[in-house]
């Protein structure tokens, strides 16, 4: 606060404070809280909004459990509710983006921070720029294209003989993984090139001299220091792609179901505001917690995220 003061001045510096204030309450705080009172609310009439009947429950959380559905993982079947199903594979399906945008991004993050030359990367943080300038639903919509059943994709793979029939990308969860690893990857890759940016390359020639194998140094020298990046790139990833709403619609088969898109149902389909309330902070909540305990398990801090 006191550098803002001694750069801006007071007056301005208030008028900062004040417009910052202003949006994290406006636009963050009051909708929330005003969604949150909303999920205790039972679902009525207009005429019989603040009646008898308009009392807070639990209501609208429990549906979470309603509507029972058939699973046979590993030769096991059992029922369980179809949005707690729904729930668990979005959480499973986001973790699985996440770990494949690290793979994607750690070696592009570490060629450009210590392999290629300091003059081409500004060339190379331009190209990789470049899918941000275009919005999220085409992103999508391309992804679509690419991936239909006579799409360029599968016509490609039929050109050079690697397939005999045309595949179906757009089934199960396989196209809007692939569409979230596009559409998230850069949120991975900045913070782990920052990271590894800040690592002394005289760590990582120390130790090819003294014989170490280059994935030795990778996981002993440059991923602890990495952590951080990896870390704030994780979160970042996990959440937008388990808040994604965009690629799974457009993406989705018949046989896949995002969380958001139950949520998404409950808003605009059954006009079912408090119990779609209900739905976003389970989501939220139990998000949250799940990045919490995996901070926990990989012994990375709040701080380390922050950095």
């Amino acid at each position: 606060m006191q550098d803002l003061i001694r750069r801006y001045g007071a007056g301005l510096t208030a008028i900062i404070c004040l417009l910052v204030f202003f949006w994290l309450a406006i636009l963050v705080v009051v909708p929330n809280i005003t969604l949150f009172e909303s999920s205790f609310r039972p679902y009525l009439p207009v005429t019989e909004i603040g009646g008898p009947k308009d009392v807070y429950s639990l209501d609208n959380y429990l549906k979470v459990f309603s509507g029972q559905v058939e699973v046979s993982p590993l030769g096991f079947t059992f029922l369980i509710p179809v949005h707690v199903l729904t729930f668990f594979l979005t959480i499973w399906y986001s973790v699985v983006v996440t770990f494949l945008c690290f793979l994607i991004a750690y070696p592009m993050a570490y060629y450009m921070a210590k392999v290629a030359k300091p003059s081409s990367v500004p060339t190379l943080l331009l190209l990789i720029f470049v899918p941000l300038w275009v919005s999220e639903v085409l992103r999508a919509f391309a992804w679509w294209i690419i991936l239909a059943f006579k799409g360029p994709l599968n016509s490609l793979l039929l050109a050079l003989g690697l397939i005999d029939a045309p595949v179906r990308w757009i089934t199960g969860y396989d196209a809007v993984v692939i569409g979230l690893i596009y559409t998230y990857v850069l949120f991975m890759l900045f913070p782990v090139y920052n990271a590894v940016s800040s690592l002394d390359t005289n760590q990582i020639e120390a130790a090819e001299d003294l014989g170490a194998p280059w994935w030795k140094i990778h996981w002993r020298i440059v991923l602890p220091h990495a952590k951080p990046g990896v870390a704030s790139g994780s979160v970042m990833v996990f959440m937008l792609s388990a808040g994604s709403l965009l690629v799974p619609s457009i993406l989705g088969s018949t046989t896949s179901q995002w969380f958001t898109q139950t949520i998404n149902q409950w808003f605009n389909d059954a006009l079912d505001w408090n119990t779609a309330s209900a739905y976003a902070f389970i989501l939220l909540f139990l998000c949250t917690v799940f990045v919490a305990l995996a901070m926990w398990a990989f012994k990375v801090k709040l701080s380390d995220i922050a950095k």
